[in-house]
């Protein structure tokens, strides 16, 4: 169900550095969502509301989306940008997918052509738009 102003997006890791797992021992407190360095990440970013959700994605090893995760603090400085320019935002995690969906179906999947994940491949955040959302859902068992 989207509640109204919601938007999604999708958060990508490397398993080794930040996996599913680090999030969820992160708990209610969450997590901030630093070391962003690209532009287009960073206006992505900055247009995240409290409550907006997202999915987790592991990139490199795996390269699939495992959990979904809410937005609870919104863009403020990164302390470890050395030039003051890219912030961060804070994400807690909700739930997993009870079946992980891999970017091998993602790409097979025609409704999902467009999506950010194959489109803009490189980009560390990203929107999803409500209709990809839905059915990555649906495609994970949720």
């Amino acid at each position: 169900m989207k509640e109204a102003g919601m938007k999604y997006w999708l958060f990508k890791s490397e398993p080794f550095k930040w996996s599913w797992a680090h999030q969820v021992e992160a708990g209610a407190k969450g997590t901030h969502w630093d070391g962003v360095r690209n532009h287009l990440a960073k206006q992505q970013m900055m247009a995240m509301k409290i409550g907006d959700r997202g999915f987790f994605y592991h990139s490199n090893e795996g390269k699939e989306i495992v959990g979904h995760v809410e937005v609870i603090k919104e863009y403020y400085p990164d302390p470890s940008d050395e030039s003051g320019r890219f912030g961060m935002v804070d994400i807690k995690a909700l739930e997993p997918l009870p079946r992980p969906v891999s970017l091998a179906e993602i790409k097979a999947t025609p409704a999902l052509a467009k999506m950010a994940l194959v489109t803009a491949a490189r980009l560390s955040v990203q929107p999803v738009l409500p209709q990809e959302w839905a059915l990555i859902r649906k495609m994970g068992g949720l």
